[in-house]
């Protein structure tokens, strides 16, 4: 169990009803199903859960006109009541890129609000359609493709040959020193005042550790050792995976910012970051990420 994402998975994946289509079929009619429609998932009036709908629902809003048929996701069974989950992903047919429609939240905006298993359920929701509606065709032959094994995958309508959804491996670090100072980098993209831990993603035959210290270095300057692993978190934006490390530098004062990715870097004690966010002066990542996960973790230590 990692240090920074302690919890287990609510969900069984239930790969092995997959390849049975009648089966997926009688689940769908009673299955609590998420619906994902251009970046956005359904919420409640609240906007603090997601909002569940039922295959007679989505029959209706078919009916309606207002959406297509869409694809549908099989996600799993709950681990406790065995309750059916699907994604449902169909687009707004009236939809202005600048307005987002009532009752749908990206999962940036509503992710810090879910429970632990509409969270699994949304990442894995946003993960699959993310990845379907940038894979139409076939990388092969250039046909088109369609949903097969309940959303696990797609199938060529040509060749038959498959297709799997791609996840991006990307780490994250803490950098400390031997005073226990956690060194910050700041994007110049970000909001005024944001701050988090440095990242990048893995290149062809590196290890996590050699990428580590290559996007470390890349980024502040500072040569890394002692590398842990703290834990990971999907990261569907589009479709990433974060694995999270804590690593110490014997070289604080050779910090410097690239300039390119990273526009300005702070080491910080405890105090000072606290400090700095209750003062308005810095901005700590979403709630959500694994950002903020590590650096609390650093803070309560």
């Amino acid at each position: 169990m990692s240090a920074v994402n302690g919890q287990v998975s609510r969900m069984d994946r239930a790969s092995h009803l997959r390849d049975n289509p009648a089966t997926l079929e009688q689940l769908w009619q009673k299955a609590k199903i998420i619906h994902f429609s251009r970046g956005r998932l359904a919420v409640n009036s609240g906007a603090s859960q997601l909002r569940f709908l039922t295959a007679a629902e989505i029959k209706e809003l078919i009916a309606s006109g207002e959406f297509k048929s869409g694809e549908s996701y099989f996600l799993g069974l709950g681990q406790l009541d065995s309750e059916p989950y699907f994604a449902w992903n169909s687009p707004h047919l009236e939809y202005q890129e600048e307005v987002a429609p009532t009752g749908y939240l990206t999962l940036r905006e509503i992710g810090g609000e879910l429970n632990e298993i509409e969270m699994e359920l949304a990442l894995h929701s946003v993960a699959l359609a993310n990845w379907h509606n940038t894979h139409p065709h076939c990388a092969r032959c250039g046909a088109t493709t369609s949903v097969a094994l309940g959303g696990a995958i797609r199938k060529c309508d040509q060749d038959q040959s498959e297709h799997y959804p791609r996840t991006d491996s990307a780490v994250i670090v803490l950098v400390r020193d031997s005073q226990d100072r956690v060194l910050l980098g700041r994007q110049a993209i970000w909001p005024e005042g944001r701050f988090s831990c440095f990242a990048g993603f893995l290149e062809p035959g590196e290890t996590f550790e050699q990428c580590v210290q290559r996007e470390v270095h890349e980024e502040s300057g500072v040569a890394v050792h002692e590398i842990n692993y703290l834990g990971s978190q999907p990261w569907p934006f589009p479709a990433s995976i974060m694995i999270s490390f804590e690593a110490i530098t014997d070289f604080p004062d050779s910090a410097r910012p690239d300039g390119i990715e990273i526009s300005e870097i702070k080491w910080l004690t405890r105090s000072q970051l606290q400090a700095a966010v209750l003062d308005g002066s810095l901005l700590l990542p979403p709630d959500m990420s694994v950002s903020r996960k590590m650096i609390d973790r650093w803070i309560n230590k």
